[in-house]
């Protein structure tokens, strides 16, 4: 599946500017100037400064603000970004560009307005804005997918519905100040992630190592495919259900099982042949963080030193920041035109992420705490602005 470049089924408007013709142009943009910010704010709370005023007057408390933002105003702006570009190649037909572009830009600059004000009137528009960014976002994909019968990729619509219902629903529930319930969603979201990770993952990474590495293109193992669609949903939806009632069992051995089947999966990928190329061993690396964070998940219901929640920054910081990063990189290129070959300032980016990922699940295992939350806040700050300092001009240009 090659996602490289999109098929050009339409000629854009001469007169848009190139930041509106696809979505991966200012969502990719605009989340890593999001999380960059949203990582200031953090390192602020963390360090004692007040950032949001009064506590009788916010609704979302700083933990839950920065998960939010890091989660949906980060996450899965990139993940959309992607899948409405990608789905131009996926289907033949064109993706959003210009109108729609420009206003679910305008309602995702409203959501982050009115949760960083933190009131109750701009958090209730925050919703509304963030209802109509999921509605424009999922019936264009569904449409797209529906109008070409490219059922292969109807899975999307169910998973970026499930991310927006969680998304809605953990702001609802601040709202009305079940506070721990928000938090449980939050987590369920990281977890739908490794399910969108893996069922990407899974398609380009084999694809993507046969053209960059000159490898054999490792095919999918019957077995492996058939089990890890399954577990993963019933892991998630079990643990979905451990916050609601009580379960007599824990999601934990789905989890495990899980990713043990993920570096089963990735085992067949030739992951050796590709350190010499950044673009490559960034992708398989977040890949293999994000099956071990998933064993960590597991392991940390049975463990007294190993938290759930330092086994769930594995995933976020190690696996989903990563493939994030490593996508943006490559699809940047691939999208306007250009040769795959990053600049050396990326490979740092790459690695300085790689730090952040392994200081942040480390440092606290040693009582570290605080310095593990200020120095991987920091290391990603530091990427952020690598990054919009090398592809600000190639996103903002006409495609070559």
């Amino acid at each position: 599946m090659n996602i490289s470049e999109p098929i050009t089924t339409k000629q854009p408007d001469s007169t848009t500017h190139p930041l509106w013709q696809l979505a991966f142009r200012s969502f990719f943009l605009s989340a890593t100037l999001a999380s960059a910010f949203s990582l200031i704010i953090w390192l602020l709370l963390l360090n004692g400064y007040s950032v949001f005023g009064s506590q009788d007057s916010q609704i979302l408390p700083g933990t839950l603000w920065h998960t939010h933002e890091m989660l949906f105003g980060f996450a899965a702006t990139v993940a959309v970004g992607f899948i409405l570009t990608a789905s131009q190649t996926w289907t033949g037909r064109p993706s959003l560009s210009g109108r729609p572009i420009i206003i679910m830009m305008l309602l995702w600059l409203s959501v982050r307005a009115g949760l960083f004000i933190n009131t109750e009137n701009s958090v209730s528009i925050a919703i509304i804005a963030q209802s109509l960014w999921w509605l424009i976002a999922i019936v264009g994909f569904t449409h797209q997918v529906v109008s070409a019968k490219n059922r292969r990729n109807y899975l999307f619509v169910f998973l970026l519905t499930a991310l927006a219902l969680a998304n809605l629903s953990m702001l609802i529930l601040a709202m009305i100040e079940e506070f721990s319930t928000a938090l449980h969603l939050a987590k369920s979201a990281v977890l739908m992630f490794t399910l969108l990770m893996g069922v990407v993952g899974g398609r380009v990474i084999p694809f993507f190592t046969a053209r960059g590495a000159n490898t054999p293109q490792a095919a999918p193992h019957t077995v492996i495919e058939l089990m890890l669609l399954p577990v993963s949903v019933l892991g998630i939806t079990f643990f979905i259900m451990s916050g609601f009632v009580a379960l007599p069992f824990t999601p934990a051995p789905l989890m495990i099982l899980a990713g043990l089947l993920h570096l089963l999966r990735m085992s067949r990928w030739y992951s050796l042949k590709t350190i010499a190329v950044p673009l490559l061993w960034s992708l398989h690396l977040s890949y293999l963080m994000m099956a071990l964070g998933l064993i960590a998940l597991g392991v940390s219901y049975f463990s007294h030193s190993l938290s759930f929640s330092n086994a769930l920054h594995v995933i976020t910081l190690g696996a989903i920041a990563n493939m994030i990063f490593a996508m943006m990189g490559r699809v940047s290129l691939g999208h306007t035109g250009r040769a795959l070959t990053i600049k050396p300032a990326i490979t740092v980016l790459f690695i300085l992420m790689v730090i952040a990922a392994v200081v942040r699940v480390l440092l606290p295992l040693l009582d570290y705490s605080l310095l593990a939350w200020n120095i991987s806040a920091s290391l990603w700050v530091i990427s952020s602005l690598i990054f919009l300092f090398v592809y600000w001009p190639i996103l903002t240009s006409p495609r070559q």
